[in-house]
């Protein structure tokens, strides 16, 4: 059944579909192709007659990787012209009964992915809730995140004020579809996660949200000077032959040509020995990004935001089968990792502390184990601890359902969560990745009503879980969320103690 919504800058049609009105490819910003490559987004022009919004826009360009081929991470029509939202909206929504809203931010390191994937469909969601769910693009890779050094003709963090932008959209456009901009929650996972987190510590984004879940993902992959993302810039324009940054000319680089560049260099990267894990991320470049996000957060610039932060228990085994050398590793090595990781921290101490806590473990899976706190679980952490001393209500999960694949050896991995969230258990190949059964779907519908309450009323607690403590230090209680369901204090103790000072 066709409808019809009246946006501040043009009619939209979209369908309905069990209850739920769906529009879909809704531009937020002009196509930011031609001169405006690389350029801060600008809003778009309204339209005359009514928009068809039936059918996906087109989503950033991006390589192909092997983690897109997990179930639902499929990807449609690839353009520059990729700055289109969708919205799903309950059929009782309206100007005069409006739902809160959320906002969903996709992951993919920051190079792959787009909010129309069959993952996010957030039908399911939107019925069980009675909430608003939009769900965006956002600029990747070279496009979203390269900093030339000339944010007068090209932002460094392009990626990111498109998301912002995204966020203006919703507060002046998403009442017309029933939603509340008075009440609107951020969350996303992985490099979703990681731009909430960064979001929450943004002078640009203050006021465009209320509530923030970043999943697997904090506020600490981001180029924290301009070192750092030169070091990148200076990778990419070797690869296409330049040796100055000349944005008239980088204009005219064929996409095709770009990505190769940008694919090569994101491998070059990571062969340093994972010094640049996310090569293309959000910079602080005194602009748009005046300081760490984290700083901020401390100086309490999200004062007003609700947060339900967390992580996977094992987010590393994803990526582990990646490192060719990590069945080589012991102690001696392993200290020399993180050594070159951090080189202010005592990897040997950080190392041996693993193995007090894990004697029966392996040295590889110790690794996974560092990897997952280094760069997920104690950042996430972190912001908690930032956010607390200005908000009560905050609020962390720990996700410990242990995938089936690859006989088991995949854990509680990075990026499980998400078909529970999104209640998509039965997409097909879901079940090899994440079981199936009624203990499943408990935890979906667990799942979905702690982040749909939380939504609601910024607290995640429900019946079926029963209460959920803030995060206070004296006690650090962590939702646990698995095929067991409860509270755990200061989960991991004796590890999370070995990067006091450190992270």
């Amino acid at each position: 059944m066709p409808t019809i919504v009246e946006t501040g800058l043009g009619k939209v049609q979209g369908f309905e579909q069990d209850g739920v009105r769906v529009f879909r490819g809704i531009p937020f910003a002009k196509p930011p192709v031609g001169e405006l490559r690389f350029r801060a987004p600008e809003k778009p022009a309204p339209w005359a007659g009514v928009r068809d919004a039936t059918k996906y826009g087109p989503v950033s360009h991006q390589p192909p990787l092997m983690l897109a081929a997990l179930p639902g991470f499929d990807v449609g029509e690839q353009s520059e012209d990729c700055l289109y939202l969708n919205v799903y909206v309950p059929a009782g929504a309206s100007a005069a009964n409006r739902k809160p809203v959320m906002v969903w931010i996709h992951g993919g390191a920051f190079v792959i992915g787009a909010g129309s994937q069959s993952i996010y469909d957030a039908c399911k969601l939107v019925r069980r809730g009675d909430v608003v769910i939009v769900t965006i693009n956002y600029r990747l890779g070279a496009l979203g995140f390269l900093d030339l050094g000339q944010p007068e003709l090209a932002a460094p963090n392009a990626g990111l004020l498109d998301q912002i932008t995204a966020l203006e959209w919703v507060r002046d456009h998403i009442g017309a579809f029933g939603g509340d901009a008075g009440n609107v929650t951020i969350f996303g996972e992985s490099a979703g996660g990681m731009s909430v987190g960064t979001l929450l510590g943004c002078p640009a984004a203050r006021g465009l949200f209320h509530k923030a879940i970043p999943q697997s993902g904090s506020c600490q992959s981001i180029h924290a000077d301009r070192e750092s993302s030169s070091a990148v810039t200076a990778a990419i324009l070797s690869g296409l032959g330049m040796a100055t940054p000349n944005v008239k000319e980088l204009r005219e680089v064929p996409i095709d040509k770009l990505k190769q560049v940008q694919q090569t260099v994101s491998f070059q990267m990571l062969a340093l020995g994972g010094t640049q894990l996310l090569p293309f991320q959000p910079v602080v470049d005194g602009h748009v990004l005046p300081r760490h996000p984290l700083d901020e957060i401390r100086e309490g610039i999200a004062r007003d935001v609700r947060v339900l932060i967390g992580t996977t228990r094992d987010e590393w085994k994803l990526f582990g089968f990646m490192d060719p050398q990590v069945r080589q590793l012991d102690g001696d090595k392993i200290a020399e990792r993180i050594q070159q990781r951090l080189p202010h921290a005592d990897g040997a101490k950080i190392a041996a502390g693993y193995r007090a806590t894990r004697p029966e473990a392996d040295w590889p899976s110790i690794w996974i184990a560092i990897e997952t706190d280094r760069i997920f679980r104690i950042p996430a952490i972190r912001v908690a601890e930032a956010q607390r001393a200005h908000q009560p209500d905050v609020f962390m999960y720990l996700f410990t359902w242990e995938s089936p694949g690859f006989g088991g050896l995949l854990g509680a991995c990075h990026a499980i969560e998400i078909p529970f969230l999104f209640d998509c258990l039965d997409l097909p190949g879901a079940e090899k990745f994440i079981g199936s059964g009624p203990d499943a779907q408990r935890l979906a519908e667990r799942t979905m009503d702690s982040w749909l309450t939380f939504a609601k009323s910024g607290d995640p607690s429900h019946a079926a879980l029963g209460a959920w403590p803030r995060y206070e230090e004296s006690r650090r209680g962590t939702m646990e969320l698995g095929l067991r369901c409860g509270v755990q204090d200061d989960p991991a103790a004796a590890e999370r103690a070995l990067w006091d000072g450190v992270l």
